[in-house]
């Protein structure tokens, strides 16, 4: 995509962050440099370098839209089940696929593994702020819904990194870390105080 208009500040900021998302989920986090964004964008590398100051620079700000978006999705999905029949599927398949299809998982190894861990932050610092709004009014559980987030995330973060090849390692379906995410929200709210007594289930992927 190559555009020469003139754009606000704001404008191409946005431009190039979304032109880095659509690198790292199409060849991956080692492609997200400055110069590789400004041809995708047809922009300079010193316009780049102006709104970030460097490669890394470019990663924290798109690793923070990224959390921002997740977070936003997996608010929405939640509050929308309250009420009504919770659906802890949906809710695993938007945590799982934000790291896996979404480039999460592979920009968040790529942070680790060149010593950038501050990057992180961004993701972190979106996800307390989301499990602190959703513990307002969450329903029953027999564990806390920091407990549930930070045991959610990370397999959903070590299934983008490893569950591939893990699953056929193990003879396993490739899904299979999902179910498990699935069953282990299921069963966290089951005969919790207040529920009605569990009628035992037959034939559950746990």
């Amino acid at each position: 995509m190559t555009t020469r208009k003139r754009l606000s500040p704001d404008e191409s900021r946005d431009l190039a962050l979304e032109a880095a998302r659509r690198l790292l989920v199409e060849e991956g986090p080692q492609a997200l440099t400055l110069k590789a964004v400004a041809a995708a964008i047809g922009r300079t590398h010193a316009n780049l370098l102006h709104h970030f100051g460097s490669a890394a620079g470019l990663q924290r700000a798109l690793i923070a839209r990224m959390a921002g978006g997740v977070t936003a999705t997996i608010r929405d999905a939640v509050l929308r089940n309250r009420g009504g029949e919770p659906d802890p599927g949906h809710i695993v398949d938007l945590v799982f696929d934000a790291f896996d299809s979404g480039g999460g998982g592979a920009l968040a190894g790529w942070m680790i593994l060149s010593g950038n861990r501050d990057a992180l932050d961004p993701i972190l610092s979106a996800i307390h702020d989301l499990v602190d709004e959703l513990a307002v009014g969450a329903p029953p559980s027999k564990r806390s819904i920091q407990e549930e987030t930070l045991h959610l995330v990370l397999m959903a973060l070590g299934d983008a990194m490893l569950g591939a090849p893990m699953a056929r390692a193990l003879d396993l379906p490739r899904g299979k870390a999902r179910a498990l995410a699935v069953a282990m929200l299921t069963a966290d709210r089951e005969g919790c105080p207040g529920d009605m007594p569990e009628t035992p289930r037959h034939g559950r992927e746990a």
